[in-house]
Parts: C-alpha cells; structure tokens; sequence
C-alpha cells in the first residue's frame, strides 16, 4: 500500500517552486495569487510572518514520495486582512472563557479573490477530500480554536461541506464581458439612463486634464511603484491604521511576476496622483488596491471599474472582480457574485452556535442578491443570469 505523508512548512521556500506550481495550476486555470512566485513575494518581502500574525504554515501531501497536493495556510494571532469576517466569533468565545488565536487560515493573505484553495488534480475528488483531512487533522493536533478555507471555489466549498465543514456565504460585486468589442457595446445592454450616468461620469472624471496610463509586463517601472506606493500608504493609514504591504512586496512582485500585473495609473501636469493595481488571470482581471493624492469627482470610478472593463475587453478577459464590498458597483455595471469560505470548529457547542449562524447568513446573502439583481443597470434585453453564468463557466 503507498504510503501517505503530510508535513507542514513554515516557509513557501521550503518547496521548490515547480513543485508547489504543479499543484497550483492542475486545475488548467492560472490564478496569479496561489503562485509559488506571489507567496514567496509576501513572505520575503516581509508583509507575511509570524511578526505579523502570519506564520506561514503551509500543508504539502506526498503519497509515494510524489507531492499530490499543496495548501496555502498560516498560524494567525488574529483576524485582519482576511475579509471574511471573525470578529464576533471571536469576541463571543473568548467572552465565554475560550481562545479563539491562534487559528488555522487557508487564504491568500490580504487578498479577497476566488481560487483554489486546495491544490491538487481538480478532477480527483479523492485527493481533495485527503487535503481536507489532513488539514483537520493538523488542526486537531495544533489545538486550534478553528480552521477557516476563505474565497474558495464553489466546487472545493461543496466538498468541503462534504466533509463535515461549516459553509459560509457573503457576495461580491464582477463585471462580466459578454463578448463585446468595446465599452461602448456593453453601454447598449445598460438601460438609457444608467447609460447616460455612466458616460457622464467618465466624461467628468477626466476632465481636469487627467490623463490614464496602463503599465504592465516591461512597462512597469520602479518609478511607478514608488507613485502607487504613496496611494497605498494614504489608503492604507485610512482604512486599517498601518498598511499590510510593505514597499518591498511590489518591488518582489515586479521583478518576478511582471506579466501578470496592470497598473492603472492617473496623471495630472506630469505628475501621478491615483492608481489602481490588478493582477492578470487567465480569464479574469482581479482590482486590488486603489490609492490618489488627490481628489477628483469619479476618478476611482474610472481607474477602479471603467478602465479595468476598458482592459478585460482589450484583452478578451471574462470577468473583471473588482475586490471586497462595494455595492456602488452596482450601478457601474457589476453584478452580484457570491463568494465561499468553509469553517471547522474545535468545541462542540460553538460549532452548533457558528452552524445556526452561517445558515441564516446564507439565506440573508441569497435574498439580497436576488434584489440587487431585480434592481440592475441593466436593459429589460439582457437576461444578466446567462451573462453571469456564461462568464462564470
């Protein structure tokens, strides 16, 4: 009988890229954030590590003395950065006399984009259903209050729910092409006023004098990071208090990832004043961190939302997701998706607490989705159920 054998890593560095790779991208759909080379950036870089409550403890499964699966998890000390929120888990067992750090977190650290979480052959269900034990297990063995699988695919959440995990539900808000050749295309299935709004916003945003540029692959310069770091820190010291990223994490991901990153980029008299970051998938743009020094009436629209369908169109991109929350999306031509984590509870009695509460969450989530979608921008002429299922197949 081959021999199955599970270890843990507390560095990506301790698996050899093509390794970690192979099992990242047998599912034959390259997502950028569970790249050997993206993880490696966070933990070098110095944004991920047990000093900032990330302690890389990555799972690697070997049957054979051949790795057939890989998981992206760390040791947490708390709950920032993840986006799929913990917080009252944890305030209500900690006030009942329990430790809810550290934790088990399978992610992509500060990263709120859909992916494989469990990486292995997505055909082979018995494999998956192996990585599933085998985080539990470490788990267990750990004495962790919990294990969470956040932003994990419909299918891997499914199975996951299989196998005894809490499935939990929340919703964001992608754009989805359906099959135009430009912007202009997509504007006709918008009903005749949002279509006005949107040219109007993309008329005013511009209109002091605000030029855009997209920088990608060998365009992308030092100069560039150094201008969208200042958006990021501004944001940053806004929204959390201290930013995740540190400056060297962009430099990391320039140097080894290049073709996989968009900048959209915002200037004004010959200087840079917003930015939006994306990363390139194989069939989807992911938005991911948005900055300005200065203020512009729907610039973020345009940066954010309007250039990034002007570039999924380019690139013949299926979807664009724009990032976490943000129901102003809405209007901007994005649809409600929803989104999955799966969650295993070590005490008995607040697993049965967490199980009542994630199944009303879902219901709440379902209903408002089918609201939003009753109230789109869009045309009684375009049936948005098709257009989000044909760009989401």
């Amino acid at each position: 009988m081959t021999e199955t054998t599970a270890a843990i890593l507390n560095s990506i560095d301790d698996i050899e890229a093509d390794v970690w790779d192979r099992c990242a991208n047998a599912a034959g759909v390259y997502n950028p954030f569970v790249q050997h080379k993206f993880l490696r950036a966070l933990e070098r870089s110095g944004s991920v590590g047990e000093s900032t409550g990330w302690k890389p403890f990555h799972l690697q499964v070997s049957s054979g003395g051949t790795t057939i699966g890989v998981v992206p998890m760390y040791l947490k000390s708390h709950s920032q950065g993840e986006y799929v929120f913990d917080y009252a888990w944890a305030d209500a067992w900690q006030r009942a006399g329990g430790h809810y750090y550290p934790k088990l977190q399978i992610s992509v650290p500060f990263t709120p984009a859909s992916g494989p979480r469990l990486l292995c052959d997505q055909h082979n269900l018995e494999h998956q259903k192996l990585l599933v034990h085998a985080c539990q297990q470490v788990a267990q063995q750990t004495q962790v209050s919990s294990l969470h699988m956040t932003f994990m695919t419909e299918a891997q959440w499914r199975l996951a729910g299989d196998q005894g995990l809490l499935q939990r539900m929340d919703q964001q808000f992608h754009w989805h092409n359906g099959g135009y050749d430009h912007f202009d295309d997509f504007l006709q299935e918008l009903a005749s006023k949002k279509r006005k709004n949107l040219k109007r916003e993309r008329r005013e945003a511009l209109s002091n004098e605000i030029e855009i540029e997209w920088a990608t692959a060998e365009e992308l310069t030092e100069e560039h990071w150094d201008a969208f770091y200042q958006f990021y820190l501004d944001t940053g010291q806004r929204k959390w208090g201290s930013p995740y990223l540190t400056r060297a994490f962009f430099s990391q991901v320039h140097a080894t990832m290049p073709e996989d990153i968009l900048l959209i980029m915002a200037k004004r008299e010959g200087r840079y004043i917003a930015g939006a970051l994306n990363f390139i998938g194989a069939d989807t743009l992911f938005g991911r961190n948005w900055g300005c020094l200065e203020d512009h009436r729907f610039l973020h629209f345009e940066v954010c939302y309007y250039q990034a369908i002007d570039f999924a169109i380019a690139r013949g991109l299926r979807r664009v997701e724009a990032g976490a929350q943000g129901s102003h999306k809405v209007a901007r031509g994005y649809l409600p998706n929803a989104t999955y984590s799966a969650h295993w509870i070590a005490d008995p009695g607040f697993r049965d607490a967490v199980a009542r509460f994630v199944d009303e969450e879902r219901d709440y989530v379902s209903q408002d989705m089918a609201y939003i979608d009753e109230h789109s921008p869009f045309n009684a002429a375009t049936n948005i159920h098709d257009l989000r299922n044909d760009s989401n197949s």
